[in-house]
C-alpha cells in the first residue's frame, strides 16, 4: 500500500512539473539557451534547412516560443510555419513561394550556420540588457522577442539580428538592431 501511495505522489509531482512548464527551461533568453533553440531547430529540420522567418517571443507564462518559416528542399516552392511552445512542435500553416523569374528560391532564404546563428543572436541579447541596465538603469530587462530580419531582395549582406527587450514593470519597448557582426546599428524606444 505504501509503495502506490509513495508512486501515486511521485506521479502527480511529475504531472505537475510537466503541466507547469518546467522542461524546456533550458531555452532561457541568452546565449547558452538560444543555442538550445537552434539544436532543437536543427534536430526538427534538419542542419540544412532553409528559412525566411525565425523569431524567439518571450512570454511569462510558458517561456519561449520559436517560430519559424522553414523548409528542407527550396525548390519545391513550399514551406511550413511552425511553432515550439514548450518543447512541443506544431505547424501551423503551409505556404507556397513565388520566386521572381531567372531566380532561386533559396536566394531569398537563410540557413542557419557560421554567419546566421541562434548563439550570436542570445550573445546580442545578453549585450543589449546590459546596455539597457547601463544607459536607463532598467533592472532585469526582459525579452520581448528577438528575431532574425532577412532582406527580400536575399542580399545577405543586409541581413539584421533585432532585439527587443521591455523593463519587469512596463510597456515601453526598446529595440536594438545589429548587423551580422554583432555591431549595433540602431537602438530605439
Amino acid at each position: 500500500m505504501k509503495v502506490i501511495y509513495k508512486a501515486a505522489i511521485i506521479l502527480s509531482i511529475l504531472t505537475t512539473i510537466i503541466s507547469c512548464g518546467s522542461f524546456g527551461d533550458e531555452y532561457t533568453s541568452d546565449k547558452k539557451g538560444f543555442s538550445a533553440i537552434e539544436k532543437e531547430v536543427k534536430d526538427k529540420f534538419g542542419s540544412n534547412a532553409y528559412f525566411t522567418e525565425l523569431s524567439i517571443t518571450h512570454n511569462i507564462a510558458i517561456g519561449n516560443i520559436v517560430g519559424v518559416t522553414v523548409t528542407e528542399a527550396p525548390e519545391s516552392l513550399k514551406m511550413g510555419q511552425w511553432n515550439l511552445i514548450q518543447a512541443t512542435w506544431k505547424q501551423n500553416s503551409e505556404i507556397s513561394l513565388e520566386v521572381p523569374q531567372g531566380r532561386k528560391a533559396a536566394e531569398f532564404m537563410f540557413q542557419l550556420n557560421d554567419k546566421i546563428n541562434l548563439v550570436k543572436l542570445g550573445e546580442l541579447v545578453e549585450k543589449s540588457s546590459i546596455q539597457l541596465q547601463d544607459e536607463k538603469d532598467i533592472k532585469n530587462p526582459l525579452l520581448n522577442i528577438a528575431f532574425i530580419k532577412f532582406p527580400k531582395n536575399g542580399d545577405t549582406s543586409k541581413a539584421e539580428y533585432h532585439v527587443n527587450l521591455k523593463p519587469e514593470n512596463g510597456d515601453t519597448n526598446f529595440r536594438f538592431n545589429y548587423d551580422l557582426h554583432g555591431n549595433l546599428i540602431e537602438m530605439d524606444y
